[in-house]
């Protein structure tokens, strides 16, 4: 006979609570990590919104630059001012590059304390280069030209597309975007080791602009590329561009660290950059590139490209004939074949190679008509007339040529063009993003390359026979991102690339399988320090405050927008009026009405007091008495294009411009805006600025005083 044991009454009823309590604390949980992953989504939405946004501007005053260009005489000052931007990819004779970088004379000093470095590069050499960095030394600019000067022998012949193969072996490794984060790639090595015939790398291109160590980083991967160039290969990105790298700071970074080589420096880079291979393929199976493709890539067409003509991708070059010895030879100078891709706005833009069908904005130059039109004679009588009407509102000399072609008086433009096929290809692997939709369309976010879909992906990795596609171009919270069916994976090394805590960096192991094995990390201590909603509260803040600067910097257009939905002037519009006329003005695609807590005090009935609002955005004045509140605000709207135009017409590089060019700088801005600001006003600007009256105007204090101040007090 058994004796059955069952619970009691109030231990049921004990044990039912207990589940209960369980259930709600899990079901609170559930929705407080919901909550936060929200909350971190729209922060990484407002990142990347901005970004992209800077992106687009960027190709859109360089398409301008490119309109003066193809469309002004040389004898024009505005053009003039330019031109020299536009001829970095000149091809010169070897001697003549070999005498230019000459390291020769160069003597190191005995005070210089940083690391001695002997030719050829060795692994010891390589390791104490690292070590040295990661000690904040400098390297002597001897030293530095010496590893560019090899590094330029060796890229040149180097193939387009590199072909590696991972034996039973070995792994080889795969890094994306690094952007100048040094902290990163000695992060990388010390988990993974440094690389060597034994531990093969490929690093996907963007090793410059954001950071502050770019010039760091290239000179290491140069450095082991040089040590072993069959183990260590290096992709172009989209970053690896002159004109990328006035606005984004390597540009800055190069003239602060070498003051007086900085120029020559530069120089030698924009030839590597140009000769950087563009893709990579392992074991025949796995296609490694920086941006992406499109549904006209051909990676026969890619291997037989010209890379070194893409100087700037941005432009395809145009092709002149010279006499040379005798005989006929090419020499490419940028020039827009296809005049540089058709207008854009802030976020629905025309793509550089994939014209589509969105409206030009009111404030873009008339180019979509001139777009098969070779020289200025041939334009139209209307078109002349537009010209000239936007030189005269710009206060630009109206010398242009009436009857004479450009080919007559430059010789800098010639007859044959290059073949806009080849540059799409190029541009569409270095700028291009995937999409979840079937098809290809006109990147209208970034301005460059086009989104693609899964169909695409399976038919150009069906038709060379590939099974992966790896790409970078992208920064993905978690370092990593499959998508289009696990055959298309992103892969980001630059962790807290937005802020501290916004992101992993992650790189990927690879061995013989070709299956991906990711390992990922945080380089800040700080981050790793934080809980999830420490890390998330943290970001969030710093992405608000730059989606104030935004607000802050667009405030005029906001009210003119927010009273037309306030005709008597109450100073009150519904909520979902002020998200559309907000999202009408900034173009960033963000959920304004999920933002409004954060960014709106407080709001009556569903009512948004903006004029209270837009009084709450205001920011501290600058450092310079300004009267004119317009000039203000465009200075502050257009900081990063001023800064850009200040860059391109500082020649020299001497980091100084006269009061003529100062002048001149704003007239190409106002011709870019459409906008007139009068000689009056930026003399009295120049004057106010030049603090030590010596008839020059410092770029960086200029630039500093106006750039936008922390506006943490309304977070």
């Amino acid at each position: 006979m058994g004796c059955g044991m069952r619970k009691s009454e109030p231990q049921l009823k004990k044990c039912d609570r207990a589940i209960r309590a369980a259930l709600l604390i899990q079901r609170w949980y559930r929705q407080y990590a919901a909550r936060l992953e929200m909350r971190r989504r729209c922060t990484w939405n407002i990142f990347q919104s901005i970004e992209y946004a800077g992106e687009q501007d960027q190709i859109k005053l360089y398409n301008f630059f490119g309109f003066l260009m193809d469309h002004f005489t040389p004898a024009s000052s505005e053009r003039n001012l330019i031109s020299h931007i536009f001829r970095e990819n000149e091809i010169c004779r070897d001697t003549e590059w070999e005498r230019y970088f000459c390291y020769k004379s160069m003597e190191v000093p005995d005070s210089y304390t940083g690391p001695h470095l002997t030719f050829p590069m060795t692994f010891c050499g390589v390791s104490k280069l690292v070590e040295a960095f990661k000690h904040k030394q400098q390297l002597h600019a001897r030293y530095v030209l010496q590893i560019l000067g090899e590094t330029w022998r060796l890229l040149r012949i180097l193939p387009n597309i590199n072909h590696v193969s991972v034996c039973h072996t070995k792994e080889i490794t795969i890094c994306g975007d690094l952007h100048g984060h040094l902290e990163d790639l000695l992060l990388i090595f010390y988990k993974n080791d440094l690389p060597s015939s034994e531990k093969p790398y490929v690093f996907n291109g963007d090793f410059v602009d954001r950071g502050k160590n770019s010039l760091e980083i290239l000179l290491i991967l140069f450095g082991f590329l040089l040590v072993y160039p069959n183990d260590v290969h290096l992709n172009r990105g989209n970053h690896e561009d002159h004109i990328v790298n006035l606005r984004y700071g390597f540009t800055k970074e190069i003239l602060v660290k070498y003051r007086v080589h900085g120029k020559k420096i530069l120089k030698l880079l924009q030839k590597i950059f140009s000769w950087l291979p563009l893709a990579t393929v392992i074991d025949h199976k796995v296609l490694v590139v920086h941006g992406g493709i499109s549904d006209t890539t051909d990676l026969n067409v890619i291997a037989k490209v010209d890379r070194h003509k893409y100087v700037s991708a941005l432009r395809p070059p145009k092709m002149t004939h010279q006499a040379v010895n005798g005989s006929k030879t090419h020499t490419m100078n940028s020039r827009n074949g296809e005049a540089g891709g058709p207008e854009e706005g802030r976020r629905r833009v025309f793509s550089l190679t994939h014209p589509g069908s969105a409206l030009a904005q009111r404030n873009d130059p008339p180019r979509r008509s001139l777009h098969d039109l070779p020289v200025s004679s041939q334009l139209s009588w209307s078109v002349e007339d537009e010209l000239k009407r936007r030189r005269r509102l710009a206060g630009f000399d109206q010398s242009y040529g009436d009857t004479k072609t450009e080919s007559d008086s430059d010789p800098d433009f010639g007859q044959a063009e290059t073949d806009e096929d080849e540059w799409k290809q190029v541009v569409d692997l270095l700028w291009s993003d995937p999409m979840p939709q079937n098809g290809c369309t006109p990147n209208e976010v970034r301005g460059g390359g086009c989104y693609w879909g899964p169909d695409v992906t399976e038919e150009v990795l069906g038709r060379h026979n590939l099974q992966l596609l790896i790409r970078s171009h992208e920064c993905k919270q978690d370092g990593y991102e499959f998508c289009h069916n696990r055959r298309v994976l992103t892969i980001f090394s630059a962790s807290n690339y937005y802020e501290e805590g916004s992101n992993r960096g992650a790189y990927i192991r690879m061995g013989s399988d070709l299956v991906p094995h990711f390992i990922q990390y945080q380089a800040s201590r700080t981050c790793r320090e934080l809980t999830l909603r420490q890390s998330v509260g943290w970001t969030e803040r710093s992405a608000l405050r730059s989606l104030r600067e935004q607000l802050f910097v667009h405030k005029s257009d906001l009210i003119s927008a927010f009273r037309v939905f306030d005709p008597n002037n109450t100073g009150l519009i519904p909520l979902r009026h002020w998200a559309s006329a907000t999202e009408t003005v900034l173009k960033l695609g963000l959920p304004w009405r999920v933002l409004r807590p954060q960014l709106v005090g407080s709001s009556r009935c569903g009512l948004v007091d903006y004029q209270n609002w837009i009084k709450e955005l205001s920011i501290p004045e600058s450092k310079l008495e300004i009267s004119d509140t317009s000039l203000l605000e465009t200075m502050y709207k257009n900081h990063s294009n001023l800064e850009t135009i200040f860059r391109i017409i500082d020649a020299d590089h001497s980091g100084l411009i006269s009061f003529e060019e100062f002048r001149q700088t704003w007239k190409l801005l106002s011709s870019h805006l459409q906008t007139e600001i009068s000689d009056e006003v930026i003399a009295d600007l120049a004057q106010s600025i030049d603090f030590n009256k010596d008839g020059s105007i410092d770029i960086n204090e200029f630039m500093e005083a106006f750039r936008l101040v922390d506006l943490s007090a309304h977070t």
